[in-house]
């Protein structure tokens, strides 16, 4: 291997972006952690003024010319970039003089500092929804036992009183006790998750998310409006379709019920796919992830619950049991994915992540 293919080779599998600029101020090259954060490729950048990239222009030139001038490395941060299309980023970056033969270039390297944040939260996200689930298989085991206690001297009861020829009130209520000690034996087994690891197979995402519209169309009859924005280009995932589904349609209802519970009269829920480039889970990093976003022009999440939002029982509904996003969460969880909830008054986006395997 050559100095320049290990150099290549280096560059290309940094995680930091990495932008070479000519004495105008204009990209030369960029390394695919930069495509990455500004979502455009090198051809689309190779010439243009890096300032385009920049929302204040005069802050990066000023910077660029001196140290281009002075021939000292120079630290920014704290910066917002601009590129189309490209949600609002803020950056720390670092601009090193470099000579290149007689060119005098710079060197500019970008870290996204947004991003990190958002890694510290997933952590602490993630390793409180292991902390509660854990506890909770525990409560769970504990209450099952009694249960079928229960259950079980409400059956012998009910054979007595079968051949005992009792009736009315008496049948009523050991029925009641039978009813409801099922009801509960359901939600402990609803807390406890799947009891079966995925069945993984390559699907399509928008396999999974055509049969969760479907079940949303069917139920609200028109009552909403549900619009579809695809990137067809998605590769597929691995993943069991069953517990993918099950994922989808529970966040998917959150939104419906939001969105008829709202004042809007054009209540709308949009899936929107997209490819994700150089993302980390979990402390583990993807060069590919699919991003699914279900979006609602509902009231948005209180700000009481914003933060628990994926712990067991909380839920903004009276009537709600808690249940639905954690168990999309512990799904999406298995699948090595995560889901993230951004919400306002009148936009709350639900966006689960799902790594694409090369």
């Amino acid at each position: 291997m050559t100095s320049d293919q290990l150099h290549r080779l280096l560059l290309d599998n940094l995680n930091t972006a990495v932008l070479l600029l000519n004495d105008t101020l204009s990209i030369d090259y960029i390394n695919p952690a930069a495509e990455a954060l500004l979502q455009v490729s090198i051809a689309r950048l190779r010439g243009m003024p890096v300032a385009d990239v920049f929302s204040d222009r005069d802050i990066i030139l000023s910077a660029l010319r001196e140290a281009l001038e002075s021939g000292r490395p120079h630290t920014r941060r704290h910066e917002y970039l601009r590129m189309q299309g490209l949600e609002s980023s803020q950056v720390d970056y670092s601009i090193t003089p470099v000579e290149l033969g007689e060119r005098q270039m710079l060197l500019m390297e970008m870290q996204p500092i947004d991003r990190f944040l958002k890694i510290n939260r997933e952590e602490a996200l993630l390793s409180v929804h292991d902390t509660s689930k854990s506890l909770i298989r525990g409560l769970a085991h504990e209450i099952k036992n009694p249960l079928g206690g229960i259950r079980g001297a409400a059956q012998l009861l009910g054979q007595e009183i079968n051949e005992q020829c009792i009736g009315g009130e008496t049948k009523e209520l050991c029925q009641i006790i039978t009813t409801e000690t099922d009801r509960l034996r359901n939600l402990v087994d609803r807390l406890l998750g799947p009891n079966h690891l995925p069945q993984v197979a390559a699907l399509s995402i928008h396999e999974v998310t055509e049969h969760v519209a479907a079940l949303i169309e069917a139920e609200m009859q028109g009552q909403l409006r549900l619009v579809r924005d695809y990137d067809p280009s998605i590769p597929d995932i691995e993943g069991d379709r069953e517990q993918l589904i099950q994922a989808v349609l529970n966040v998917a209802r959150n939104a419906m019920q939001a969105v008829m519970d709202s004042v809007q009269t054009d209540r709308t829920i949009i899936f929107r796919t997209r490819v994700k480039r150089s993302f980390t889970i979990a402390g583990q990093y993807h060069r590919v992830t699919c991003r699914l976003d279900i979006i609602d022009n509902g009231p948005g999440v209180s700000e009481e619950i914003k933060e628990r939002i994926f712990f067991p029982m909380i839920s903004g509904r009276s009537e709600g049991s808690g249940l639905g996003l954690t168990i999309a969460q512990t799904a999406v969880n298995s699948h090595q994915g995560i889901i993230e909830c951004d919400s306002e008054s009148g936009r709350t986006c639900f966006s689960i992540y799902l790594p694409i395997k090369a």
